[in-house]
């Protein structure tokens, strides 16, 4: 076989085994989302309320059922997101108590167990953290890490293709600029341009230019160890298992794992965690995000510039 022609033969391979990989992650993460320990809170106890607290405490593996004294504890408790939703049987009539921006696709999934037939429920719902209208689904924030994540990796690749003079400081300029002015444009599309997101604004620029920078320096250091097939850890980690598990499409107490852990353990779950944080809880944002954000960055920063030095070569050559 000529070599050209088993080298075509080999990134079509690559090619084909990236994609369907990318398809069964998908399917098996996000295909069929259930509860896994979904948090819920339950307040008082009445009658009326006994066949929905059954109906969560039979589901041992799918609802975390925790007892609140009073009402105040179980809203306190969804503003700091520690619960999704609670059930206050001390109201009349009782109600079910929501956070739609908490966890968009478990309160859909309480809202069915809830409703009866189309437009009946057992308990009447409020919810206490509706998502807006220009962003009904909770998805804005998903999509906007997905564009920060090709952005970052995608942009390191035709540097590579295009600008092969490149030092590794004038490489490492490139990256800095790209997610500075990449993540000040896309914050500015998704926030005061289409309004899908009410995240204060130099909040929403920083966490999107972590985002790319993140991707942008992983990919950098791929290309100074294994060149050309860089493609495939970077998609690995930021696409197949990354995008799959971050938690803007399905929430993470409806993922399977290995996806429910790599959600706090990969940077795309955790800027998506970190801006619906800022978005709708801002007086409640976790420290874990921006942990796991700022060692993914060191980490990806120290990995290219050792790769570098090492191999003397920059990441465009």
């Amino acid at each position: 076989m000529p070599p050209e022609i088993r080298k075509a033969a080999t990134v079509i391979a690559i090619a084909i085994v990236l994609a369907s990989s990318f398809a069964a992650a998908y399917t098996v993460a996000l295909g069929r989302p259930a509860p896994r320990n979904l948090p819920v809170g339950v307040v008082g106890s009445t009658a009326a309320v006994a066949p929905f607290v059954n109906a969560l405490h039979s589901n041992k593996n799918e609802f975390d059922v925790h007892q609140y004294s009073t009402r105040d504890d179980a809203v306190a408790a969804i503003n700091q997101q520690r619960i999704t939703a609670a059930i206050d049987a001390t109201a009349t009539p009782p109600l079910l108590l929501l956070s739609s921006a908490s966890d968009p696709s478990g309160t859909r999934a309480l809202i069915q167990l809830d409703q009866t037939q189309p437009g009946q429920f057992i308990l009447p719902i409020v919810d206490l953290h509706p998502l807006p209208p220009s962003d009904p689904a909770g998805l804005a924030t998903f999509y906007l890490v997905i564009a920060a994540t090709i952005l970052g990796f995608i942009t390191m690749f035709q540097l590579r293709a295009n600008v092969k003079t490149l030092s590794l400081g004038r490489w490492l300029v490139c990256l800095v600029v790209l997610a500075v002015v990449g993540g000040a444009a896309l914050a500015s599309v998704t926030g005061p341009v289409l309004g899908a997101l009410s995240t204060p604004f130099p909040q929403l620029w920083l966490l999107t230019s972590v985002q790319i920078a993140v991707a942008a320096l992983f990919n950098s250091a791929m290309l100074v160890l294994i060149h050309r097939w860089a493609i495939i850890p970077t998609w690995l980690v930021f696409i197949l298992l990354g995008n799959t598990s971050s938690g803007g499409a399905v929430s993470a107490t409806l993922l399977p794992q290995p996806f429910a852990f790599f959600n706090h353990a990969l940077p795309s779950g955790a800027t998506v965690s970190a801006i619906h944080a800022a978005t709708y809880f801002p007086q409640n944002q976790r420290t874990l995000p921006f942990i796991v954000l700022g060692v993914w960055l060191v980490a990806g920063l120290a990995a290219l510039i050792v790769a570098s030095r090492t191999l003397h070569r920059s990441p465009a050559q």
